[in-house]
């Protein structure tokens, strides 16, 4: 008798796998995608409604009529995707960063959906410098962004960002830097 997927999804996890090696493991042992992908889920601590939620959306592209030999390239993808981000609690000020950040994105007058999905998985997994540091090296559109409200909201946000951390991250004060540049210039 085996033991149980999600005993085995911690097992891997815990031994050094990746997510989506460990989906690997457990889709290839197993045969059965969908439970093997719950099980790495809920292995990380995602909650079983999350979990759900986020299965239910790739369900139809990815896990129902798996090839055989497959099963490496779709924990890739489950993982690209977001499926196995780990969602953290934000502090209040991580969360006006967040607020800030959806002020700039408004302000960009269009975001490319590559680069949407990357700022959500930011967010979720609280990986606000990466977040940031993609936004300062954005401009908003010609003629349809708000390059004076886009530029205003980094410069408010990085200033908070900056006091999220004990030590300041030389990252974000040189992208502060640029972006303060940009405000006063009102350039886009």
């Amino acid at each position: 008798m085996h033991p149980p997927l999600a005993t085995l999804a911690r097992h891997a996890l815990t031994r050094g796998c990746s997510p989506a090696e460990a989906y690997a493991l457990l889709a290839r042992r197993s045969r059965t995608p969908l439970p093997a992908a719950r099980a790495i889920c809920l292995a990380l601590g995602i909650p079983l409604a999350e979990t759900t939620i986020r299965l239910n959306d790739c369900y139809h592209a990815l896990l129902a009529h798996p090839r055989p030999g497959s099963e490496a390239d779709t924990g890739e993808l489950l993982e690209a995707l977001g499926v196995f981000d780990v969602p953290v609690t934000l502090t209040a000020t991580e969360l006006a960063v967040i607020d800030l950040f959806l002020v700039a994105i408004d302000a960009i007058g269009g975001i490319r959906p590559g680069h949407q999905h990357g700022l959500t998985r930011w967010f979720t997994t609280g990986n606000l410098t990466a977040a940031y540091l993609s936004l300062a090296a954005t401009r908003p559109l010609p003629h349809r962004g708000n390059p004076t409200r886009y530029w205003t909201a980094l410069v408010t946000a990085g200033e908070l960002l900056l006091t999220t951390t004990p030590t300041p991250d030389a990252r974000i004060e040189r992208a502060l830097a640029h972006c303060r540049t940009r405000a006063t210039t009102r350039t886009s």
